[in-house]
């Protein structure tokens, strides 16, 4: 069992610092999160981009589903009520994800998770038969919203926002809001694949995917999320903009399945004491929450006007500039969460969210339900 939460803890901290490799691209263009409704660049800046886009962040939905598995077992074994409890922790990373938008970053994923794990959290106790009945349904209301946005986009582009982003904080703030449909149109697209990934999530976890006995169900998914995946991906990756939905929602979720099995076997076949690497990465998975949303705002802090303004002073250096920034933010976050967890047991933003989580029952002198192994950006 310990070596199987220590996955899941590497794997939370792969997929948080590789969400970063993704939305750095964004932090460092001059023309600030405007430049994801229209991204240009060379080969070399699309090559670096494929490495990244979409792949974490479908790893990151498959630990959602994964920590959504483990809070319905808790909640079986103690005999409460499910979804119970729950729907209060959905109501609460919502609320996590509205203030993360508006005051932080325009692509949040936290709202599209909450809504997300309130429908598969009626799902996962149900029958085999209906589970996969309802991810057959998801995933083709998925492929039929990717196809006709991929239509759109062959037939032109679509109308975005255009200018530079405001220098100052308050006017990104107010942008977001007066661009709340543009930017949070993304939703439409998370939640049917997101019911996917949750449910693949926990299928694969009640498979012992994470376990021992699990060996050749993890070949299997590295075979063929890696072995046709990553060739997919990178085919759509350079087939140009029209088919970016389809790189960052078909191809590249594919490949997060393979990645989940590798990094799971990597970490089942090491032997002794943890090393440096693996350490730093368990300690950003304990502390998911606080990663995801501090790092979107170091990187806004180093690259926007109102901080260092390094995206516009750095310009001219792009691509080359962007996987240092990424390394640089990476880095110091992998030391700061092991320094930070030789005190607490949690992230900053994990205490508090506790804390607010225990609050309704507090009053009646009880203790909350779930406050173990799923907890913070995993479900």
């Amino acid at each position: 069992m310990t070596r199987r939460i220590d996955a899941l803890d590497v794997l939370r901290g792969v997929a948080i610092l590789g969400t970063l490799g993704t939305n750095i691209w964004l932090f460092t263009s001059p023309a600030g999160p405007l430049e994801a409704l229209s991204p240009s660049g060379g080969a070399v800046e699309t090559f670096l981009r494929f490495l990244s886009n979409g792949k974490f962040l479908g790893l990151l939905t498959l630990l959602f589903g994964v920590g959504l598995e483990l809070q319905y077992r808790s909640a079986v074994r103690k005999g409460l009520r499910w979804p119970g409890r729950y729907l209060w922790r959905a109501a609460l990373l919502f609320c996590e994800g509205v203030l993360h938008y508006v005051l932080v970053f325009e692509f949040d994923v936290l709202m599209g998770y909450a809504l997300t794990s309130i429908v598969v959290a009626y799902l996962v106790g149900r029958s085999e038969r209906a589970v996969t009945a309802w991810m057959i349904a998801a995933g083709t209301v998925h492929l039929a919203i990717v196809a006709l946005v991929t239509a759109a986009l062959l037939a032109g582009p679509a109308p975005s926002p255009s200018g530079m982003p405001p220098r100052d904080w308050l006017g990104q703030v107010r942008m977001r809001l007066d661009n709340v449909v543009v930017f949070r149109a993304e939703l439409v697209v998370i939640l049917p694949l997101g019911t996917v990934l949750f449910l693949l999530g926990a299928r694969l976890m009640r498979a012992g995917v994470f376990e021992e006995r699990g060996a050749a169900l993890r070949a299997r998914l590295a075979a063929v999320g890696l072995g046709i995946g990553v060739p997919l991906n990178l085919a759509t990756s350079f087939a140009g903009p029209s088919w970016a939905i389809v790189d960052r929602y078909v191809a590249a979720p594919l490949v997060s399945v393979g990645l989940l099995a590798l990094v799971t076997s990597i970490v089942q076949g090491m032997r002794g004491a943890p090393g440096p690497m693996r350490r730093s990465l368990t300690g950003v998975g304990r502390t998911a929450l606080s990663c995801y949303v501090f790092q979107n705002l170091a990187a806004s802090v180093l690259c926007y006007g109102w901080g260092l303004g390094l995206a516009e002073r750095f310009a001219g250096l792009r691509p080359w500039w962007v996987p240092v920034a990424w390394a640089v933010v990476c880095l110091g976050f992998m030391a700061g969460t092991s320094l930070w967890l030789r005190r607490f047991d949690r992230g900053p933003l994990e205490l508090v969210w506790q804390w607010a989580y225990q609050a309704p029952w507090r009053t009646r002198g009880e203790h909350a339900a779930g406050a173990g192994q799923g907890r913070g950006v995993s479900g």
